[in-house]
């Protein structure tokens, strides 16, 4: 994979947009060309939901919830319920892995446009579940976190599935 980390410019903006979209990238990456049946394996014993399709589907709903329901303060229609606080990861083994990430494609394009014309300082409608508010920045600090955390996750799943490693 070709860095993609590198931004035009150093200011604030430009490297938390260029990190996201990097770690996003990667995601990606490490998903192109998979058989859907390797995208469904759950090899952890431990972790019955930590499959490839289910960590695409969590990347994708925990940017829609993060962008839409606490920063726009939208109403929460992710595929979660109190009763099954994962099922974005559950469903996920049912569907393509080619139509989970052009969805995931398709979010992270809306919320790239969303990022590039707002301020990073600009405080979510909703604050966290502890009740402090939290801006833009922090936001994309944490996606950047959750993203690149599951990257890792995405890696060695890709590994024990087909054998093929990243770079």
């Amino acid at each position: 994979m070709t860095r993609t980390d590198l931004p035009p410019s150093l200011d604030e903006r430009a490297l938390l947009a260029t990190f996201l979209d990097y770690v996003r990238a990667t995601a990606i990456a490490k998903c192109e060309d998979l058989a859907a049946e390797d995208a469904r394996k759950a090899p952890l014993p431990g972790s019955p939901l930590m499959t490839l399709s289910g960590l695409i589907s969590h990347l994708r709903w925990v940017e829609y919830y993060w962008f839409e329901v606490v920063f726009l303060g939208g109403q929460d229609e992710g595929p979660w319920t109190d009763e099954d606080p994962d099922r974005e990861m559950r469903i996920a083994v049912d569907i393509p892995p080619a139509e989970l990430l052009a969805d995931y494609r398709a979010v992270t394009d809306r919320y790239r446009e969303l990022v590039a014309g707002a301020d990073l300082d600009a405080v979510a409608v909703r604050a966290v579940k502890d009740g402090r508010p939290v801006n833009l920045r922090w936001i994309l600090l944490h996606l950047i976190e959750e993203t690149a955390r599951h990257n890792g996750h995405l890696d060695l799943l890709r590994e024990l599935a087909d054998g093929s490693t990243g770079v």
